[in-house]
This record gives structure tokens, C-alpha cells and sequence, in this order.
């Protein structure tokens, strides 16, 4: 029977939790790197034992953990991130007169096919690349230096690439979000990147529809149709059908459309999961229900999920990368909330219950299937 393997970052810890194929109990281990912000944890494909971890901490800075156990044991690998070829981990700068710094990783993408192939969305707005399992990592310089990179200004959460999505049917084509500049595209394994936010609108920026500028907060893609691309921005659910060359409004009936995640139902390319939130200043669900909201066609419908939720007093926040999918028949949906509590699904976002509650609060949640 296949198993289920949660991997919970948090703002004092790692959590990992485990069930078989029913997902009805749950064994919590945990907290690796107890008082650290974990803000992600993630799984390589080709190799499921193989994790990585961003341990950071505004007094000790960023270390990057790595486990080839599955998260029973860890072990700091190589922190020193190159920049044009000049190591260090403090701070960088693009020719102009505002320094960039290296804060800390937001977002960590295996390779599809290489467990020691990894790529790092950093703040601020950056790309690393290891191909060494995390022991020297290098730059993908072509982002940062695009000729926008100097207008690129941070959200409220800082400047985080939070974004990363490898294309399984082009090897060379990747997509990364980054707040508050937009998303960008390469065809060339990470060479050369264009912006690709043409059709968003930002009414909180000088040129409400510029080139650059606007908060993505996340994309998500199925991977059978790496070219059908979904957005959720600072405000607006989007969606792009041409691999992001123009983009489309999708937010139909939400009752807003502010929010951190998205993600894709794994069988059904067109079903999209969100969770909005009240607004930009309060951090919170509307109305103190917490509801998840279901489009089975890419967008405009919705409807929310509620079944297992607390429907008041309610006021959590779900953060971007704290939603996942696992790929069993029966598609299972996770989310972790600020309130500390994981929530999952085994049936596809029709019925609700916490499999964890009381943790530190959460900020990245992804879940591995394995057989």
C-alpha cells in the first residue's frame, strides 16, 4: 500500500508526518531545528529520501539542511552561495546604488530527475542552482541582471523569488514568481529570462499594467499541460493557457480575490484549489470562516469547501507555499495555517479534518507520495 510523507516548515521548527494509504492516522515527528523559521521543506522526485530544508534565522542567518533519510537524520550542506562566481552571504550589488542582500532561501525546487540537482528561490530575488546535492551553489546570474532588475521593489513579506516550476515536457524551460516584480520565463535552463505579466493589473503600482511590478504571490501547473499556468497575485486569481505569454482573470465568485496559495488537482488539470483571504491589511479569512474554494474549470466558478472547517470565529492565514497535493487515487489536498493547525483532504477538498493541530505557526506545506 502506498504511504503519505507531510513535510511542515514552521516558524520554530520541522515537522514530518506520516500515514499510509488511508491518510486516517498520523505518526508527528518533530520539531528538527527546534526555535529556527523553517521556511520550506521539500522532496526530491527522483529520489524521495532526499530532502532539503531552509533553516534560517534573522540572528544566526541561512543554512540549508539536507536529510537522505527522509528526514530522520539532517546534516548542514555547503552554504556558500556564489554570486557571479564571487562567493559570499552577505550582500550583492547590480551596478546600481541600492545593495541587494542574501537573506534567506524562500523556496527550494529538486530537479525532476536528480536528487542533487536543486534550484533556490532566495530574497532577495534570486536563482541558485546546486548540482552537487547542496554543497556549492551557483547563481543563475541572467535574472537578476535582467534590465527591469533595478525597478524591482519587495512586498510586504520582502523582495522572495517564491516561485519555481520546471516544465516536464521541456527541460529547458523553467517559470519563477517573484514579489513585488511579477513572473518570468526562461527557455534556455535559466540563461536568459523575459517577464511574462502581460494582462495583470496592479492598481497599487505607478502603471497599473507595467512590464514588471506586480506581487505574484504563486503560480502552479499540472504537469501534463506545463503550458496551462495558474496565478494567484497580491489581488486576482489568474490564468494563462500560453505558458504564461498573456494572462486572464479567473476570479469568478470568490468572495475575494486576495490570497497566497494555488495549487492543481493531481487527475484533473482544469481543478484549482485557493484559499482567499480578507485583504492585503487583514491577514485573515473572511467573515472567520475558513473555506477552501474548488473551481473545476480552470477558474470564474467556485465553490467553497467547508465540510470539517471551523465556519467562525476563525482568523487564519494560509501562506503561499503551505498548500500541497499528494498523487494517490483519491487526490488528497493539505494546508497549514498560521493558527498552527495541517488540515487534509482524502477526498479531493470534499471533507476536511486536522491531522495536526497547535504547532508553531505554518509556512510551507508539501507532501510526498510514496509507494
Amino acid at each position: 500500500m502506498s504511504a503519505v510523507r507531510v513535510l511542515v516548515g514552521t516558524r520554530k521548527g520541522a515537522f514530518i508526518l506520516t500515514s499510509d494509504g488511508k491518510r486516517e492516522k498520523w505518526d508527528i515527528a518533530g520539531p528538527h531545528f527546534a526555535g529556527w523559521e523553517i521556511y520550506h521543506v521539500k522532496g526530491s522526485p527522483a529520489d524521495p529520501d532526499r530532502l532539503y530544508a531552509s533553516q534560517t534565522s534573522s540572528w544566526f542567518g541561512q543554512v540549508v539542511q539536507r536529510s537522505n533519510d527522509g528526514g530522520k537524520t539532517w546534516e548542514p550542506v555547503g552554504n556558500k552561495f556564489e554570486y557571479d562566481g564571487v562567493p559570499g552571504t552577505h550582500q550583492w550589488y547590480d551596478g546600481t546604488a541600492r545593495p541587494w542582500e542574501f537573506k534567506r532561501v524562500w523556496h527550494f525546487e529538486p530537479s525532476l530527475n536528480d536528487p542533487d540537482t536543486v534550484y533556490a528561490g532566495v530574497e532577495d530575488a534570486a536563482l541558485f542552482r546546486t548540482t552537487d546535492g547542496g554543497q556549492n551553489w551557483q547563481e543563475l546570474s541572467g535574472l537578476r541582471e535582467h534590465k527591469t532588475g533595478s525597478s524591482w521593489q519587495p512586498g510586504a513579506g520582502g523582495m522572495c523569488l517564491n516561485t519555481i516550476l520546471l516544465d516536464p515536457k521541456n527541460t529547458e524551460r523553467m517559470f519563477v514568481a517573484i514579489s513585488a516584480a511579477g513572473a518570468f520565463r526562461s527557455d534556455d535552463s535559466g540563461k536568459t529570462w523575459r517577464p511574462i505579466n502581460q494582462g495583470l493589473r496592479s492598481e497599487y503600482i505607478p502603471d497599473p499594467t507595467a512590464e514588471v511590478g506586480h506581487c505574484v504571490h504563486r503560480i502552479a501547473m499540472h504537469p501534463s499541460r506545463p503550458d496551462v499556468l495558474f496565478m494567484q497575485k497580491h489581488w486576482d486569481v489568474m490564468r494563462s493557457d500560453n505558458g504564461g505569454d498573456k494572462w486572464q482573470e479567473v476570479s469568478g465568485n470568490l468572495p475575494t480575490d486576495f490570497g497566497f496559495p494555488i495549487d492543481v488537482h493531481a487527475h484533473e488539470p482544469a481543478t484549482i484549489y485557493v484559499v482567499p483571504i480578507k485583504s492585503d491589511s487583514e491577514h485573515f479569512v473572511p467573515e472567520a470562516k475558513l473555506r477552501v474554494y474548488r473551481s473545476r474549470t480552470g477558474g470564474n466558478e467556485w465553490e467553497a469547501m467547508t465540510k470539517g472547517l471551523p465556519q467562525s470565529d476563525c482568523y487564519v492565514n494560509v501562506l503561499r507555499d503551505a498548500m500541497a497535493v499528494d498523487s494517490l487515487d483519491s487526490c488528497g489536498i493539505y494546508f497549514g495555517t498560521t493558527g498552527g493547525q495541517v488540515y487534509a483532504s482524502s477526498d479531493a477538498g470534499d471533507s476536511w479534518k486536522p491531522i495536526v493541530r497547535d504547532l508553531p505557526a505554518v509556512l510551507s506545506v508539501e507532501v510526498q507520495t510514496l509507494a
